[in-house]
């Protein structure tokens, strides 16, 4: 059990300051784009507004992964395309999250976002790490 969790924990050590850096920045301008955006049009399409953020956040995530976390120099639309396939899925979930949050318990869509960003932060690590920037994947 200690293999596996030092062989997980070594790369996030590795990573981790630079990593958590870009996750700040990365986090603060998602929910930065997409709050002018509700402030813009307006809570009632709240989750199309989220997607639309969704998309352009995922764009600046991956230039900060790319080129200041993992500092890869491989192929750069299909690194991207794999980025995008990670992120799609907490786009997903998070998007279920969303509608759970705000339309069956009533939260606050700013509030309900910064939670579920907060959970999926994570998650996303795990992703990228060993799917999107991996010189394993195969995909």
């Amino acid at each position: 059990m200690k293999k596996y969790i030092t062989r997980f924990l070594h790369p996030l050590l590795k990573h981790g300051v630079n990593y958590l850096l870009t996750g700040i920045w990365n986090t603060v301008f998602g929910i930065g784009l997409y709050t002018a955006l509700l402030i813009i049009y307006g809570s009632k399409h709240y989750l199309l507004l989220g997607i639309i953020s969704h998309t352009i956040a995922v764009t600046n995530a991956f230039l900060c992964y790319k080129y200041f976390v993992f500092k890869t120099s491989g192929n750069f639309f299909k690194e991207y395309f794999k980025c995008f396939i990670v992120y799609s899925g907490n786009m997903c979930a998070g998007t279920v999250e969303m509608y759970i949050c705000v339309s069956l318990l009533d939260f606050n869509p700013v509030y309900a976002n910064l939670a579920i960003t907060a959970i999926n932060f994570f998650l996303s690590y795990i992703g990228h790490r060993y799917f999107s920037f991996s010189r394993r994947s195969k995909l």
